[in-house]
């Protein structure tokens, strides 16, 4: 059976295949590092396209990265928590903080989802916790010890669906997971990037009001605010509709991460006055970023994602995009 060879993202090379069914396999993939995975014949064109592109822009960044003198050290000065790592956000921002080298402490409701995801990793690079932010029990001291950072991207669907389930609603999720989150910090911690989302600022005007029905928006809002008034430095980021994923196929999702499509311009704004989409891809990059860069801190930031060649996960050009949304 012919087969053919994909290159895959560093982060992912040591990453295992255990949603593979039974039905037989007409297509499979060898990846770099000996690890080979197998998908059906009818995701073949899909996975073409979404592998082209992800060579494309791997070629594209490390060219880049060359010429501008901008490759990556490891940061292992950094420990970064990360709270929904699981989610659709969530995943992207630990591939990035994995492929980047930096060290990583997940809180998961269900431990066992991090191998699913991200496969067998070094203890030293990514380390997992059970835990659930919206009780408060759950957080012990011991999840804390050595975090110097942090990233929050958990939430909900704004409207009543099974994610509702087991009182996973906007008020447990966005309002008191996020305040639990944060009173259970360290003051050592120096920065907590929380995701969060536009129109928290406009719940009653419409179109905001008609997806605040059940208080999504507001109880948003309300974890901004605890976490502006705890006196710990942060940067939240708000992205408009997000867009690309949430993958159900995390081997789909290893070779669609690396790209937004067309849509790989970003515009940031403040002041809640950007309406549109948002990748998920540059959602994640961007929380990533607000890490390295000090203009982010105590700083909040609108999201969109816009067509056109965007920064990539080159900290110049974030920099350049947060301190012109600073100026405006």
């Amino acid at each position: 059976m012919a087969s053919a060879t994909l290159i895959l993202p560093l982060a992912f090379a040591g990453r295992h295949h255990h949603g593979v069914s039974q039905r037989r396999l007409l297509f499979a993939g060898k990846f770099r590092d000996g690890v080979s995975l197998s998908f059906p014949a009818s995701k073949r064109r899909v996975l073409a396209k979404a592998q082209n592109a992800v060579n494309e822009e791997a070629v594209e960044t490390q060219s880049s990265e060359l010429k501008n003198g901008t490759q990556r050290t490891p940061s292992s000065s950094k420990l970064v928590l990360v709270v929904g790592g699981s989610g659709g956000v969530g995943q992207l921002v630990v591939a990035s903080l994995i492929q980047q080298n930096i060290k990583s402490r997940l809180i998961l409701r269900n431990p066992e989802k991090a191998t699913e995801l991200f496969g067998e990793q070094d203890k030293e690079k990514l380390q997992v916790f059970k835990g659930d932010t919206r009780n408060q029990e759950d957080l012990d001291p011991s999840i804390f010890e050595g975090v110097t950072h942090v990233i929050c991207c958990t939430g909900t669907t704004a409207f009543p669906s099974r994610r509702w389930d087991d009182d996973n609603t906007p008020e447990r999720v966005d309002w008191v997971g996020v305040k639990n989150l944060v009173s259970a910090l360290p003051s050592s911690v120096k920065r907590v990037v929380l995701v969060s989302s536009i129109g928290v600022t406009k719940s009653n005007e419409l179109p905001w009001s008609i997806m605040n029905l059940f208080g999504v928006l507001k109880y948003k809002k309300m974890g901004e605010d605890f976490l502006r008034s705890s006196g710990l430095p942060f940067t939240i980021i708000r992205p408009g509709r997000l867009t690309d994923g949430p993958y159900t196929s995390y081997d789909l999702n290893t070779l669609l991460k690396a790209t937004a499509g067309q849509r790989r311009a970003v515009l940031v704004g403040q002041g809640d006055k950007l309406v549109g989409e948002a990748s998920r891809i540059v959602v994640a990059e961007a929380c990533v970023q607000a890490l390295h860069l000090e203009v982010t801190e105590n700083q909040v930031y609108e999201i969109n994602s816009v067509e056109g060649e965007g920064p990539g996960n080159e900290t110049k050009k974030w920099q350049e995009l947060f301190e012109a949304a600073q100026s405006s």
